[in-house]
C-alpha cells in the first residue's frame, strides 16, 4: 500500500485490470464484463492505495480484508489478485 500513489498510476492499474478481465472472460468463454469492468477503478484504489495488505504475508493479523458480494465480478477480483 503506498500512501501517497498518484492518481495517473491509480488510473493505469485500473486499465490492466480491465485488460486482464477482458482477456479472463475471453479465454473462458463465460462471464459478465459489465459487472466486472464496472469496479475497475474501486478495486484498483482499494488495492493499490487503501488496504492494508501485505501478498507476502498473509497472516498479517491487522491486515483488511474485502468482501466481494457482486458475483459476477468476481473476475475483477481475481484480476487484481494476480
Amino acid at each position: 500500500m503506498e500512501v501517497f500513489m498518484k492518481i495517473e498510476d491509480l488510473q493505469k492499474e485500473a486499465k490492466t485490470l480491465r485488460k486482464d478481465i477482458i482477456e479472463m472472460i475471453y479465454r473462458a468463454k463465460s462471464g459478465h464484463p459489465g459487472g466486472s469492468l464496472s469496479i475497475a477503478d474501486i478495486l484498483a484504489v482499494l488495492y493499490w492505495k487503501e488496504m492494508n495488505i501485505d501478498p507476502k504475508n498473509p497472516k498479517m493479523e491487522n491486515r483488511d480484508r474485502l468482501v466481494l458480494s457482486k458475483g459476477h465480478a468476481a473476475p475483477a477480483l481475481y484480476a487484481a489478485l494476480i
